[in-house]
């Protein structure tokens, strides 16, 4: 669902491949010039190659999201996020602040969830993706987060919580 975009443009390149591809063969067949054949099978080239970008940077998204969704069900399942040794005292203050906070805000649990993948700087589709939600869902949410809180958006919002250590 998070990809269709990606997807619509990859099946449209390939169809500009297959048919600059046949086309090439046809032109070559027919005797067109070198120079046509070399700007159609450039098209066919560089069509090839964003393909492969957009395959690469999905993948790299979807492992990403993966490693996202797992950190979360772990989270979940311990009720501690996963962190090193030296951090042990401070995530415990900070978690207790945020949740503090947001209980004060009268966020409900999926408002916490989003704002805590918020304030790790996860992208409204990065947030949809890990919560098998929609990214429009997900700007709802942070709209509401950012009502409750009083705060105008993002930045607003994680600078709340980080102002006072600076």
């Amino acid at each position: 669902m998070l990809y269709i975009k990606e997807i619509v443009i990859m099946v449209l390149l390939a169809f500009v491949i297959v048919g600059n591809l046949s086309d090439v063969i046809y032109d070559y067949r027919e005797g067109a010039s070198m120079a046509h054949m070399i700007i159609e099978g450039s098209l066919v080239v560089a069509s090839f190659v964003l393909i492969t970008i957009l395959s690469t940077g999905i993948w790299r998204q979807s492992q990403s999201i993966r490693q996202l969704k797992s950190e979360l069900d772990d989270e979940k399942k311990t009720g501690e996020p996963l962190r090193p040794a030296l951090l042990e005292a401070a995530r415990h203050g900070m978690a207790a602040v945020l949740q503090s906070q947001f209980e004060e805000w009268e966020l409900t649990r999926t408002e916490k969830e989003v704002a805590m993948l918020l304030l790790k700087g996860l992208s409204f589709k990065e947030i949809a993706a890990v919560r098998d939600t929609l990214e429009k869902t997900v700007r709802q949410q942070a709209s509401s987060i950012y009502r409750k809180s009083g705060l105008t958006g993002r930045h607003a919002f994680s600078a709340w919580f980080i102002e006072d250590f600076l």
